[in-house]
């Protein structure tokens, strides 16, 4: 590392958050190169190219079909039991994706840390934003599949954008927070493995969130259904993905619960934030660490 660079990491130290985010604004072309680079490295020599980001969630979505629909059926399975799946298993795996892949992005990348200067929030911010490229491009199959189901595609959908936003914030918060984790601790990887089966189990991807209605937990009587939705943030946005695309047994889709929503919003923003001070405490020091 060059004497340029050091008094660069010296200089980045004292300057305040404004001035971070406009550091970070003004190197938004190599977040863009990182993009690029990480799609074309996916999809090289690929036939199929990014319909193999599909090619998962879709086979998953094959098994707890037949699993649910035909081997465990029962009176509590939705109907089109196939998208109530796939509409939650893509963001979910958006999610799963950019976590799995974000805790190592300081790590994997020390070649580069010590080599030249550059906002290292780049680096996950690339990781998390290539895994919402992937799920975008699988919206429009996605559609596709719920119009070919026979579900109605209405004027709700337009609540995608808010609702990728809010898990965009949310994601690379917790990025950030595991990626500054893992340079310290590295078995930071292996226990979100874990954590990650854990959270899959937790969050209604394969399951209606509604049949827990009616339970209540003790000690803090409130139902099951609303626990999750406070505890799991996760789980309120594959609820209103769920909401606005597929609808309810009951009923096509409609609008979000905006309550949940709204809180939701407020803990992705507070969730990075706090990523955001984490990572920019400890980044200066990551070229001594990793």
């Amino acid at each position: 590392m060059t004497a340029d660079d050091a008094d660069a990491f010296v200089t980045t130290g004292r300057r305040g958050g404004s001035e971070r985010l406009q550091e970070l604004w003004d190197y938004r072309h190599l977040v863009t190169n990182l993009v690029i680079r990480d799609l074309k490295v996916r999809y090289k020599n690929s036939a199929l190219g990014f319909l193999w980001s599909l090619v998962s969630p879709l086979l998953m979505m094959v098994v707890f079909w037949l699993v649910f629909s035909y081997f465990m059926a029962g009176p509590g399975t939705p109907p089109n039991y196939h998208v109530f799946v796939l509409v939650a298993i893509l963001p979910w795996n958006w999610f799963s994706a950019a976590v799995s892949g974000g805790i190592y992005s300081i790590v994997n990348n020390s070649a580069l840390i010590n080599k030249v200067y550059f906002p290292r929030e780049v680096l996950p911010i690339s990781i998390v934003t290539s895994e919402m490229i992937n799920f975008l491009l699988a919206v429009p199959v996605l559609l596709g599949i719920i119009l070919l189901s026979g579900i109605p595609v209405t004027l709700y959908a337009l609540w995608l954008p808010v609702v990728i936003a809010i898990q965009f914030a949310f994601t690379l918060g917790i990025v950030l927070i595991l990626a500054t984790a893992n340079v310290y601790y590295r078995d930071t990887g292996m226990i979100m493995d874990v954590v990650l089966l854990a959270w899959f189990f937790l969050t209604p991807i394969i399951y209606d969130i509604e049949r827990f209605r009616e339970t209540y937990l003790p000690v803090i009587g409130v139902s099951a259904e609303k626990f999750m939705y406070y505890a799991n943030p996760m789980a309120s946005l594959v609820s209103t993905y769920r909401t606005t695309l597929y609808g309810s047994a009951t009923g096509p889709p409609g609008p979000p619960a905006y309550d949940f929503l709204f809180r939701t919003g407020l803990t992705a923003v507070l969730v990075l934030a706090i990523g955001y001070w984490a990572f920019q405490r400890y980044s200066h020091r990551f070229g001594e660490d990793v």
